[in-house]
């Protein structure tokens, strides 16, 4: 099957009902995307499909040959997006294994709604589950990816960094 990944065509052998996560893991090598229930219930597995969040753990890659998967590799490949360069500056992880996730989430959320309110975010980041308790440490840290946005003008230009 023929994936796209981070902006990169990947012809894929591997069985049509294997999730994505474990293409992306196991077979393609890019593990910033974490396994974490395998049930779609934690969110350290999202990524982007298309732009919209899912889950990878119970996504099978043959559902996605023709759509554009980003994961948090492709984010940025400096860690300029608004998102990680928040996260960054609100100190926002503790032990990290569900941040990949947590910004993955938090991307997507700025995306469709660049200055979203504590409810939004509540809403939005309430399928991801964070072991450390980090959560008002995360929204502080979409609150700041908002605030870069803004004042770059769009998400893609809160990327480039000057």
């Amino acid at each position: 099957m023929k994936l796209s990944i981070n902006g990169h065509d990947h012809e894929v052998d591997a069985p049509a009902d294997m999730p994505l996560l474990w293409v992306l893991r196991d077979v393609i090598g890019l593990t910033g995307t974490k396994f974490g229930c395998g049930m779609a219930q934690c969110g350290a597995c999202t990524v982007h499909v298309d732009g919209a969040a899912i889950r990878s753990c119970v996504t099978p890659a043959s559902a996605l040959t023709g759509k554009q998967i980003t994961t948090i590799e492709g984010l940025s490949s400096d860690g300029s997006h608004p998102v990680q360069r928040a996260w960054i500056e609100a100190d926002v992880v503790q032990c990290g294994y569900c941040q990949s996730g947590q910004v993955m989430a938090a991307a997507a959320l700025l995306k469709q709604k660049p200055a979203p309110s504590d409810a939004d975010i509540d809403a939005a980041m309430s399928g991801n589950i964070c072991r450390c308790g980090t959560y008002q440490r995360i929204r502080a840290g979409v609150h700041r990816a908002a605030e870069l946005i803004k004042v770059a003008g769009s998400i893609e230009e809160a990327g480039h960094v000057a």
